[in-house]
């Protein structure tokens, strides 16, 4: 009774700081692009490059500092990390020109530790089945806070301009950041902090893997408002409200993945490609709103399964002492393609426009899948769950 009194709690615990903590960056990272164009008058270049500054130091806090302080330093750094959102939210809804870059790039620094540390903290359980269990749990707590944030934005973007949504999930990073001190971290003891993990096949199959997902999902989670206001002619709550219809397919799919985890992950890393890739070549050839949506729902399928698939990799190809290190450095190459790809994807369309700009990126996801099976295809650890007897 204590085991599922303790595991009744570990997951309370875990799900409140991911929906709180996630909700509240995705809604940063949506709406600081739609303030920039809407409220300080950027152009799509100047937008990508507002967001690229925040990953800038996302990738810092992930890649160069959290690998590198040990387990109760860490801890401390994520408490104060939640503090100073609060502080960091209210001073963004006021924001100019000049001010959004500087903040941009602390509230990225800042998610740079709140981030890796809490997906760590769900790998952490002993039992591999249970520590599966409670990724996937893990991963249907951040579709659940990318419903319950764009839907509540949506609400009060029907009443409020785009500076008075920080202000008001300043109460939802409040309840975050009491729940930090709950959050538990690894043995400090234990822990490895070298590069040695980068060397890992868990870890670059997970990296291979992530791609396919992040590549066109770091242009959908900037732009995917933007063109459905510029292309359907929407109001600005409506364009926002795409959002939800993405997230709600997403977490249902993970929602399965919860309940029942794959054990052979093959066929839907296969399936999740394809529904990236026939809806990117879609886009540019929608006539309604409509069409738009039910598009946007099924892209929301690959974007909840394959961030979970990546991270049962890194829990299956990598030891616990080692796990902070691959989470921070998976989280790292993360930040790096949300840092390029708006870019890239904002240049792209001021030539070829928002509709083509999406198909082109269908490309590196059929590259990077073929990488993936040609490369680990036959790697049963990676592939396929241990038996019950390590499970």
């Amino acid at each position: 009774m204590k085991i599922n009194n303790g595991i009744l709690y570990t997951v309370l615990i875990l799900t409140l700081i991911t929906i709180t903590s996630r909700s509240t960056n995705n809604m940063v990272l949506t709406t600081i692009p739609l303030y920039s164009q809407n409220v300080l008058g950027f152009g799509s270049l100047e937008v990508g490059l507002v967001t690229a500054v925040s990953y800038t130091t996302t990738l810092f806090a992930n890649s160069y500092l959290n690998p590198r302080f040990e387990s109760r330093v860490r801890r401390r750094i994520f408490i104060a990390s939640n503090m100073l959102l609060v502080i960091s939210l209210f001073l963004l809804s006021s924001a100019n020109g000049v001010t959004i870059f500087a903040l941009s790039a602390i509230v990225g620094l800042l998610f740079g530790f709140i981030m890796p540390n809490i997906i760590t903290s769900a790998s952490l359980h002993g039992d591999r089945r249970t520590q599966e269990r409670l990724l996937a749990i893990y991963a249907v707590s951040l579709s659940a806070s990318l419903i319950i944030g764009p839907a509540l934005e949506t609400y009060l973007l029907h009443y409020f301009n785009y500076g008075y949504i920080f202000l008001f999930f300043i109460p939802i990073s409040l309840l975050a950041t009491a729940v930090a001190f709950l959050i538990p971290f690894p043995d400090r003891n234990t822990e490895r902090r070298g590069k040695g993990t980068l060397r890992n096949d868990g870890f670059i199959a997970s990296i291979i893997t992530i791609t396919s997902y992040n590549v066109p999902f770091a242009a959908i989670t900037t732009f995917l408002a933007i063109f459905a206001a510029s292309r359907f002619g929407v109001s600005r709550d409506v364009a926002y409200s795409s959002f939800i219809y993405f997230f709600l397919t997403s977490l249902l799919t993970r929602g399965y993945m919860a309940v029942r985890p794959f054990r052979r992950i093959k066929i839907p890393i296969v399936f999740s490609v394809a529904l990236t890739v026939i809806p990117l070549l879609f886009i540019p050839f929608l006539n309604s709103y409509a069409e738009f949506l039910a598009l946007v729902a099924f892209l929301g399928i690959p974007h909840g399964s394959v961030f979970p698939i990546s991270s049962v990799m890194i829990a299956r190809g990598t030891e616990p002492s080692e796990r902070n290190t691959a989470n921070s450095y998976f989280l790292a190459y993360n930040n790096v393609l949300s840092i390029a790809v708006p870019v890239i994807f904002g240049y792209m369309a001021i030539f070829l426009g928002y509709g083509y700009s999406f198909s082109i990126l269908s490309i590196p996801v059929l590259l990077v899948t073929i990488l993936l099976f040609k490369k680990y295809g036959r790697n049963p650890r990676i592939f396929y769950q241990p038996d019950k007897r390590t499970a």
